[in-house]
């Protein structure tokens, strides 16, 4: 479910849900969040019960960077997906360019030149000086399963 209300409600009822919705995804904790959003939908089940079934739909999934508890400026930028729109934007760019896709083109193994040479475009991330607090939440959550390649954690000075 999108932070956005579903499109099929009355506008004054739209609005309402949208106020309703952001309140919750400013609230300071998931808990708290989850228990606002699903007496919203409570709400909505009884005269609008697609829109309830909407805002239930993928509710635990919304509220992960809540969870996860990364400050505000990167909370942001996780919160949305331009960054990666964006980078795959460029990478398209730059892959239609490229004529021939032998392997000696590549500059390094398995780097296609869609993700290498366009690396001069990208821009850092609001919030990148966060990016260590976020790896150390997701190895909380699950400490196996989480592997940040060092060249995404380059540059990043904590202090």
């Amino acid at each position: 479910m999108s932070k956005r209300p579903p499109t099929k409600l009355p506008d004054d009822l739209a609005k309402t849900v949208t106020k309703k919705m952001r309140a919750a995804y400013q609230a300071p904790s998931a808990v708290i969040a989850e228990a606002q959003l699903e007496a919203l939908a409570r709400e909505l089940a009884h005269t609008h019960p697609g829109a309830a079934g909407s805002l239930r739909e993928g509710l635990a999934e919304t509220l992960t960077v809540l969870r996860l508890g990364v400050p505000p400026t990167l909370a942001r930028t996780l919160r949305s997906t331009n960054c990666i729109e964006s980078m795959i934007s460029i990478c398209r760019n730059h892959s239609t360019n490229v004529k021939n896709w032998q392997a000696e083109t590549w500059p390094s193994a398995g780097a296609p030149p869609a993700w290498s040479r366009p690396a001069k475009q990208f821009r850092r991330v609001n919030g990148h000086m966060h990016l260590p607090v976020l790896r150390a939440a997701l190895e909380r959550m699950s400490p196996s399963r989480v592997s940040v390649p060092t060249v995404m954690m380059r540059n990043v000075n904590v202090a």
